[in-house]
């Protein structure tokens, strides 16, 4: 066999990579044409794979939303653990938080996974396990511990949270997943930044 390339089953990384590139396909196609003109065909076509390839990886058209979903949040997650982690004040830690929070949300890539989950009950539960109910709770023990350590009047973290959220997000998103152009990032940031002072005004002591 020297010198011939056995075919066989792709390597693990190779199966990764080609599982990763499927995702990708099917963001690309639901930014183009929304969740009804996203089908198992057109992701195959754009990812270079076979149709039967997606349902051994995700199952069906569900499991592959669902599992964009989950990517997408992983990255998120660890993006805010991460600005969460780093050694620095709570005004400019809570204000990398925030203005992490308000590109994503007005982001291409979120607002398409939004559009597709208000027309799907399952991917929105996805979303919501993934998301909201994952994120919020790493947020909320950041405000736990500088409520402990005596750096904010803060009775009830889960609440402070929807505090900080609303203060953050206002109605930015809503109008953007409603049509409106998405602001520009240094309007963002500028809104991140008063968002903050004003929950710090709210719950220092």
């Amino acid at each position: 066999m020297t010198g011939q390339t056995r075919r066989g089953r792709p390597r693990a990384g190779e199966q990764a990579a080609r599982r990763h590139a499927a995702l990708d396909a099917a963001l690309e196609e639901i930014v183009g044409h929304g969740l009804e003109g996203t089908t198992m065909q057109a992701v195959a076509a754009r990812a270079g794979c076979s149709k039967e390839s997606l349902y051994t990886w995700f199952g069906n058209r569900d499991g592959l939303l669902a599992a964009l979903v989950e990517r997408q949040s992983e990255q998120v997650n660890a993006a805010v653990t991460a600005a969460l982690d780093r050694p620095a004040t709570p005004r400019a830690t809570l204000a990398a938080v925030a203005g992490n929070m308000l590109r994503m949300l007005t982001g291409e890539v979120s607002l398409a996974l939004n559009r597709a989950a208000m027309t799907s009950p399952d991917l929105a539960a996805v979303l919501l396990r993934h998301g909201r109910h994952t994120t919020g709770p790493l947020i909320e023990a950041y405000l736990a511990r500088l409520a402990t350590d005596g750096l904010l009047r803060i009775d009830d973290p889960a609440e402070a949270f929807e505090l900080f959220y609303g203060l953050v997000v206002r109605d930015v998103q809503i109008r953007t997943l409603l049509g409106e152009a998405s602001p520009p990032g240094a309007d963002l940031e500028a809104a991140a930044h008063r968002a903050v002072h004003r929950f710090l005004t709210l719950t220092s002591g």
